[in-house]
């Protein structure tokens, strides 16, 4: 089975309803590891080579957040900002990310239809995807399908639980994915 990172950048679980739940039900996947970036640098100092280190242990990416302004919460922008470095995440000595699959598992305020040509955010959510697909393309990881959570404002017991099971099988699939084999430097 493939070892996942899970990076969650919700800022106050205390506060979150999507994010805390999936927290929850993550955890009880033996091949998944829940960071709870908030909760380990709150002071957001982050420890970039503890990070490195964790991203090389772990076959695949996943980051975990709520859709805030149309990106992440502070502490993941800061912890890409620090830990996906040059001669590290990318560059030409720069592979250790190379052939890594990587998903975002996102909740947003808006329902689908607030995600369109005729919603208020004007486009559909993955225009917004934009940037973490670049992000992908630089450090050499490999796009997967993103899956969401939307129209958390509005979201019964019932379409959250269909939510973190969706997520729940999205995990599952990617811990049985063919992964390749890719011989990285070492930074």
């Amino acid at each position: 089975m493939n070892r996942i990172l899970v990076l969650s950048g919700h800022q106050d679980l205390a506060h979150s309803h999507i994010s805390a739940a999936a927290i929850e039900a993550f955890r009880g996947l033996e091949n998944v590891h829940v960071h709870e970036l908030a909760r380990e640098y709150p002071d957001f100092s982050i420890d970039v080579k503890r990070e490195q280190r964790l991203l090389t242990e772990h076959d695949i990416v996943v980051m975990l957040f709520p859709f805030w302004w149309y990106s992440t919460p502070a502490i993941l922008k800061e912890w890409q900002d620090k830990v996906l470095e040059h001669g590290f995440a990318y560059g030409s000595t720069g592979d250790r990310l190379h052939g890594k699959p990587f998903m975002l598992m996102i909740s947003t305020g808006g329902d689908e239809q607030a995600y369109s040509a005729s919603g208020y955010n004007h486009w559909p959510i993955e225009d917004f995807f934009l940037p973490f697909k670049a992000m992908v393309n630089l450090t050499g990881m490999v796009w997967q399908h993103p899956s969401l959570i939307q129209g958390a404002n509005h979201l019964t017991d019932e379409k959250l639980s269909g939510g973190i099971a969706q997520w729940m099988a999205r995990l599952q699939q990617l811990s049985t994915l063919a992964l390749p084999v890719i011989e990285c430097a070492n930074v």
